[in-house]
């Protein structure tokens, strides 16, 4: 498909890059994974109110990387969508390892029917629910918005264990590159505390996935500006997603090593988001600092350190270019 003609896929219908807006690129409405006991995104109402903060913040799109067994709702993220006028991309796709188990029924699945189901979900639409046991969203009720239209999702979500892409996350990222291959769609990789950029682009390029179709989550947990400069040359998109983990250390490392980045020849490849992830940090179920912190706290010191000009291309350019190709 042409650049002129290629859409974003949001959970309410397809529209124009153009109309896209301000995004963060990574947050999750619900989610529930083992490894995140007691931390489960799973309120619709909870949902909706940190919707309504980010967009009152600035935002005017997310995308929703929870792939399949993970607790997503893909009707409930169309009514948060309609009913708050946030743009929601959602993703098909599986995740790593440790999100699912040795005994989960995802791992039984085949590269060809992983591929037939993420391709299901791009174009027919999501299932109601995340069924055990078949390699068939159609074999579940099918989501549909509140207009009526499918539910559809508009990214492939896979993810790698820190320095190690086991045998079976080799086995997703094989069928999310037949899925791209006959779709278009975007890839997100989750790189544990941001290893193996390159050995993950490396073996998608084997498997016919361009460096350009590809976003990196999480490269800021290795808060290396000439490793990212790299990585952006290789063509590969960059997720900031580590704001307001001062355990690990304040925001200011990860300002200075984006606008250091971008210096580097980064600036068209880099994206922002928040990644808050968890219900003790959703000011909805009384935790903090919830999904607005990005636009709140982040968004102008980068409006005021990188410029206006760096942060349009990261939240408004970079993240339409990488998710219009429908």
């Amino acid at each position: 498909m042409s650049s002129a003609a290629a859409r974003v896929r949001t959970v309410t219908g397809d529209l124009d890059a153009a109309e896209l807006g301000v995004t963060d690129y990574h947050e999750h409405l619900f989610q529930v994974s083992p490894l995140l006991p007691g931390d489960e995104l799973d309120d619709e109402a909870a949902a909706e109110l940190e919707a309504r903060e980010l967009r009152a913040c600035g935002f005017d799109a997310i995308v929703d990387p929870t792939p399949i067994g993970l607790g997503r709702r893909p009707e409930a993220q169309a009514r948060v969508a309609a009913a708050t006028g946030l743009r929601v991309v959602a993703a098909t796709g599986v995740h790593r390892d440790d999100h699912y188990g040795p005994d989960h029924w995802i791992g039984t699945m085949t590269e060809e029917a992983l591929a037939e189901r993420f391709v299901r979900e791009l174009t027919a639409g999501l299932p109601l629910s995340d069924v055990p046991g078949t390699d068939r969203a159609g074999a579940a009720e099918s989501a549909v918005a509140p207009d009526g239209t499918p539910v559809r999702a508009g990214l492939i979500k896979t993810g790698i264990d820190y320095w190690r892409i086991t045998p079976r996350e080799h086995v997703v990222l094989a069928a999310a590159a037949h899925a791209h291959e006959r779709t278009n769609a975007p890839v997100m990789v989750h790189l544990e505390q941001g290893s193996a950029g390159f050995e993950v682009l490396r073996l998608l390029d084997e498997l016919g996935v361009p460096a350009d179709a590809v976003v990196l989550a999480h490269v800021d947990r290795n808060p290396d500006p000439g490793l990212h400069a790299e990585l952006a040359a290789a063509g590969a998109y960059l997720g900031y997603d580590g704001w307001g983990r001062y355990k690990d250390w304040p925001d200011s490392v990860l300002i200075d090593c984006f606008v250091a980045a971008a210096e580097a020849g980064a600036s068209d490849r880099l994206l922002v988001g928040g990644d808050v992830a968890r219900r003790s940090r959703f000011r909805a179920y009384g935790g903090m600092p919830g999904l607005a912190y990005v636009g709140e706290r982040v968004m102008p010191r980068l409006r005021t350190l990188a410029g206006p000009e760096l942060t349009d291309a990261a939240t408004r350019r970079n993240p339409a270019r990488l998710l219009a190709r429908f």
